[in-house]
């Protein structure tokens, strides 16, 4: 829980801006990691923050090899769903035992 409050401490609005004040002023800097840092110091993150999100914008736009966004949401989204069936499945197979057992256990009728 603790990791999403930091995640979500800054919009997505703001996280774009300062992604892109990074693309469009890291000339002004000796390196993307200099403009990096100065960015960050002016939104009030760390550059560790602000560099992951210029990687990952980089990674989305298609500069940089990784997953993309879409592709880590989309993978969440089948991991939940495959976690989903696993217990679905445990169920059935506890329920499917259980009756088995019962029918077991009940008399013959002749």
């Amino acid at each position: 829980m603790e990791k999403n409050k930091r995640a979500n401490r800054f919009s997505p609005e703001v996280r774009a801006r300062a992604v892109r004040m990074v693309f469009e002023h890291q000339s002004n800097y000796d390196s993307q990691s200099a403009a990096i840092a100065g960015i960050a110091a002016k939104i009030g993150c760390t550059p560790e923050t602000l560099r992951r999100w210029v990687h990952q914008a980089e990674t989305d736009s298609g500069l940089r090899d990784g997953v993309t966004s879409d592709e880590r949401a989309r993978i969440k989204a089948l991991e939940r769903e495959n976690k989903e069936l696993r217990q679905a499945n445990e169920i059935l197979r506890k329920a499917s035992a259980y009756f088995a057992q019962a029918e077991l256990d009940r008399p013959l009728k002749r």
